[in-house]
């Protein structure tokens, strides 16, 4: 048992001298390169193995022949341990150069390339979240592309709408200036309507660009669907009459939302007001509401004819208004199929504001065309059950 500790002895004895020189040696090699440092600690691995070894052969008084086969057993497993670990090193290099140069193609129009030299699981895991983030940058930089030119549409068209009431309201004053008015309290009839359509736009604006910064502030309280709708279609119902389109919500099911009631009162008004513009005299626009796997799901549906589908995945965004929007027509002369002003009648602002306010109650805005017409969905929370 003694001559099994002192033979343990003098292999600690000379790994340790070994491991102590050879590990200065890795300290000032860890910011080099990988295959020195690979190499580095396999040649202080054999270095530390030799040297418990030969401490353990001189202590056992070996003849000089079994000596001699020892260390030359010890060199040779040594050289082929440096070997192996020579080639492991430059393969671990080539496949780290090769992920280098692709990960340079991040970011890049043709998107990331992978090496096609087979890589170590950890660069091959690497590689693939170089390519998880390149398609996101690709994704963002698409979004960015769409919201910059989204923008651009957006301050043309306001330019235009705002130039035209601008344009007419200073004609009127001069009209009433110079006295030439032939009906005074008619231009100033007027001149309140193109105000209030301004103001309305305005707001528009400060809305999306509150929604847009993140700055919408909800008051959430518990309010039944049901009288969310009753109320909107009462808003509704004058621009109804008006344009002689029957509003129809005898489908709306009395489920509890968790919402923002102003908010969602505006969403529903937003729809129902396009849904009104865009459906043609003595046609209908419904409401329903419907209870679907902890959401109340809120459809308004119309007549306008349906929606061009490559159109459909542009309709909430900012500024889109339809094809025909700048220039309606009457339902007599839109050809069938036609989109009158699905986008908004004013900047169009309003869809893009429906999906922001519902998206900030962590719900959804879909649309899809139905018979004869557009059906706009918004998917609410549902309220939690009382106790």
């Amino acid at each position: 048992m003694n001559s099994y500790l002192v033979m343990a002895a003098y292999a600690a004895a000379g790994a340790a001298a070994a491991g102590l020189l050879g590990w200065p040696v890795i300290v000032l090699l860890r910011r080099r390169s990988l295959a020195l440092a690979l190499f580095t600690v396999a040649f202080v691995t054999a270095l530390s193995l030799s040297a418990s070894t030969i401490a353990v052969a001189r202590a056992m008084l070996l003849m000089r022949h079994d000596y001699a086969v020892v260390t030359i057993v010890l060199a040779m497993g040594c050289l082929v341990s440096l070997i192996v670990a020579a080639l492991l090193s430059r393969q671990v290099v080539a496949g780290s150069r090769a992920l280098t140069q692709a990960a340079r193609t991040v970011g890049s129009d043709a998107g990331f390339t992978a090496p096609a030299r087979p890589l170590s699981s950890e660069l091959s895991a690497l590689s693939a979240e170089l390519a998880a983030t390149s398609a996101r940058l690709a994704q963002s930089r698409e979004r960015e592309r769409a919201l910059e030119a989204s923008r651009r549409e957006l301050i043309a068209w306001m330019s235009h709408d705002l130039r035209t009431p601008l344009a007419g309201l200073r004609a009127m004053a001069e009209a009433l200036e110079d006295g030439v008015a032939e009906d005074p309290p008619r231009y100033h009839s007027r001149i309140r309507t193109e105000v209030d359509r301004l103001t309305g736009m305005v707001d528009d604006l400060f809305e999306l660009s509150r929604i847009q910064a993140g700055a919408l502030t909800l008051t959430l309280s518990r309010v039944s669907v049901y009288d969310l709708v009753g109320d909107a279609i009462a808003g509704a119902h004058p621009l109804a009459r008006e344009r002689g389109v029957h509003l129809v919500g005898d489908r709306v099911a009395p489920a509890p939302v968790e919402v923002d009631s102003r908010e969602i009162t505006r969403v529903l008004g937003n729809l129902l007001i396009n849904a009104i513009r865009s459906t043609p005299v003595d046609g209908t626009v419904a409401v329903a509401a419907r209870r679907e796997a902890g959401q109340v799901v809120v459809s308004v549906t119309d007549g306008c004819g349906g929606i061009d589908e490559q159109d459909l995945a542009r309709v909430f965004e900012t500024g889109w208004r339809g094809g025909s929007a700048r220039t309606p027509r009457s339902p007599a002369t839109a050809p069938a199929g036609a989109v009158q002003h699905h986008g908004d009648t004013g900047a169009g602002l309003g869809l893009a504001i429906v999906r922001g306010i519902v998206e900030a109650h962590a719900g959804r805005a879909s649309v899809r065309n139905v018979g004869g017409g557009c059906c706009f969905e918004i998917a609410l929370p549902a309220a939690a059950p009382t106790a």
